[in-house]
């Protein structure tokens, strides 16, 4: 089957490799170091991380807990101990800076699986457009919470893809691989993007704590963007893209304010007319020599010279 394009070919073309791939590069970084965090202790001896993404303590000093399990922690009426607690006071406030979901792109090691996934069916066309309820990872998100309550346990966790796969790399467990595998091919063959984007729980409980994040991804020079699609084409949640980008058709500003957007840079990569750049909530600047060449070129058009 012959591939189809490659999204980011153009930016390449005319940005130059890096700044096609940068954040592509450094979420795989973060990635592999976030990993090699935990499993220091284990295969070398020295312990900088100890415990897993759930709960953790980093250097004997700095607790660090997700907010999600805190949650399902105390609907199964376990009280945590204070260390818990600061920990998710901790990583909360994190996100709460530099975006929700920034944890599904920059720090979870599913994303890579998720990624993958995604290149080899653009590569080979393979057609995976089910379609899901979009409420259907909110209502997983309710359903752990509630059996929680109702079990007196932290269900999620049981199954949890995230904590599987790092019980995978430290014991050896084949159940984290057969989870990674069946996101892998979920993806793949039944929705693009479909674990991350359509189940997962965590991703939803981190795009509420999205939606006050101060760091955001805005197209400060939407108007020089030329329709090449390759924005939709690489990014995970491609529903957060249009507000900013056409919003001059109603008004909205520039910035990506949904809590669903990844923070992961894609549309930034692949734009090969830079149209893309991460900033801060506030700013709602539309870059105006960008606004200008755009009124310039339309003024050269047969049209424009009429109009005028």
């Amino acid at each position: 089957m012959k591939p189809v394009a490659f999204p980011y070919a153009e930016a390449m073309a005319e940005k130059g490799f890096w700044q096609a791939s940068r954040f592509q590069i450094l979420r795989r970084v973060s990635q592999l170091v976030f990993l090699a965090l935990f499993l220091s202790g284990p295969f070398t001896g020295v312990w900088i991380a100890k415990g897993t993404l759930a709960s953790s303590l980093t250097l004997g000093v700095l607790p660090l807990t997700d907010p999600f399990i805190l949650l399902q922690s105390l609907a199964a009426r376990h009280w945590p101990e204070t260390t818990a607690l600061l920990g998710s006071v901790v990583v909360l406030a994190a996100y709460t800076v530099l975006g929700g979901r920034t944890y599904c792109s920059w720090v979870c090691p599913i994303n890579a699986v998720t990624d993958a996934s995604g290149w080899l069916g653009t590569k080979f066309e393979i057609k995976a457009n089910t379609k899901l309820w979009p409420k259907w990872r909110s209502a997983i998100l309710i359903a752990a919470v509630a059996s929680s309550a109702l079990t007196g346990t932290i269900v999620w966790e049981l199954i949890n893809p995230i904590t599987a796969f790092h019980r995978t790399l430290l014991f050896g467990s084949l159940f984290g691989l057969y989870l990674a595998l069946a996101i892998f091919l979920f993806d793949l063959f039944v929705v693009r993007d479909g674990w991350c984007g359509h189940l997962c729980p965590v991703g939803a409980f981190y795009g509420l704590v999205g939606k006050a994040a101060l760091v955001r991804v805005a197209a400060p020079r939407r108007q020089a963007c030329d329709d090449c699609m390759a924005c939709y084409a690489v990014c995970p949640e491609p529903h957060v893209i249009t507000p900013a980008l056409k919003g001059e058709r109603t008004g909205t500003g520039p910035v990506i304010l949904s809590g669903d957007c990844t923070n992961c840079g894609g549309c930034i990569d692949a734009c090969p007319e830079r149209v893309f750049a991460f900033t801060h909530r506030f700013n709602h600047s539309i870059d105006e020599l960008a606004t200008a060449a755009a009124h310039s070129a339309a003024q050269n058009t047969p049209s424009g010279r009429a109009a005028s």
